[in-house]
Parts: C-alpha cells; sequence; structure tokens
C-alpha cells in the first residue's frame, strides 16, 4: 500500500521524531547522534553551517539541536531557515558562549530552547520533548535594559582584551563614553 506524500498542513505529526544535528566538534557529534538514536530520533548530522543549511532544505526535520558557533558562520542561520521551512520545528542552539542576549536573538529566531555546553544527550531530550506551550514564566524581577546593556558591553570589552578602543570600535561608540560606562558601577 503506497502512502500519500506528507502535506504542508500536516507538519505537526506527532510521529515525526527527524531530528538533525548540526555541530562541529566531530567526537561530539558522533556521540551525540548515537545517543538520541537510542532515544528513538532519525538522526541526520552536519558539522557546519552550509551543510546545515543544506540538510533543512532537504527535508526540514521536525526537530534540531545547532552549535551557535560553527566554523563558518552563526548556528542561528540554520535555525532561521529551519522556521521558515518548518514553522513548528523544535529547535535547540547549544553554545559554549552563552549570554542573555544571543539567548533571546536565538529564540527570536525561532529556536525553542537555549542550552550551555557541556550539555548531556539527557537534557537535550528533555528540551526537545518539553510540550510546544511548556515555555519557561517569565521571571519575578529581570534584568532592566540597563543592566542587559552593561553586561553585553562587559562581554565585548573581555573578548578585546580589555582594549577600550577596540571595544568602542566594535560597539559603535565613542572610545570616552565607553570609558565612562566602565567607570561607573553595574546597574541593577
Amino acid at each position: 500500500m503506497m502512502q500519500d506524500a506528507p502535506n504542508e498542513n500536516d507538519r505537526a505529526d506527532a510521529t515525526d521524531m527527524s531530528l538533525l544535528l548540526v555541530d562541529d566538534d566531530k567526537p561530539f557529534l558522533t556521540r551525540l547522534a548515537r545517543a538520541m538514536e537510542g532515544r528513538g530520533y532519525a538522526v541526520r548530522t552536519a558539522d557546519s553551517v552550509a551543510a546545515g543549511l543544506a540538510a533543512v532544505e532537504e527535508a526540514a526535520p521536525a526537530f534540531a539541536v545547532i552549535d551557535l558557533r560553527l566554523g563558518d558562520g552563526n548556528g542561528l542561520d540554520v535555525i532561521a531557515r529551519l522556521k521558515e521551512r518548518r514553522p513548528d520545528a523544535r529547535g535547540v542552539v547549544l553554545t559554549g558562549y552563552g549570554n542573555i542576549a544571543t539567548a533571546v536573538s536565538a529564540v527570536k529566531l525561532g529556536a525553542f530552547d537555549f542550552l550551555a555546553k557541556p550539555a548531556d544527550a539527557d537534557e537535550i531530550h528533555a528540551a526537545l520533548a518539553a510540550q510546544r506551550d511548556a515555555r519557561p514564566q517569565p521571571p519575578e524581577n529581570p534584568m532592566s535594559a540597563d543592566r542587559v546593556r552593561w553586561e553585553h558591553i562587559q562581554r565585548v570589552y573581555e573578548l578585546c582584551s580589555r582594549n577600550v578602543s577596540e571595544t568602542a570600535r566594535r560597539l559603535g561608540m565613542h572610545r570616552r563614553t565607553l570609558q565612562r560606562i566602565l567607570a561607573k558601577r553595574a546597574p541593577r
């Protein structure tokens, strides 16, 4: 008996366990692929943004676990394309460089969750299996916009080896303005 091709409107198939893993750490990618296959996923892997985008174009998976920083670009490009091709897909972003601004960007582009490395297969499976409407509740005392800005500036400053001129250039601000911000205490 021949089955019909999947209809665009039937994408939210609860039995679809297709999973795309995108990470340039090949030993980690291999271990995670085996672990996720053991949990019932039909796994495909990619080790670059280009390969991840090609895999999404070939057959958009129901689930994806994508490293944020890859050798040829940003994993958020793969998340964005996946959400265009398959809006019901559940993507999880993994990164060793977690920060609030990146997590917000990942969620806005369609990631369901954002996990810091090293995340194990159980954590990843739990994030993928979480109910679609089970988004975390907003915090009681969220950080102020000034605090988020201050943390971003501090992160860039550290990444620039505490070089004020380079940090100011990358942030697009005047060096003296940056020096005044850095001299102040962190906002609440």
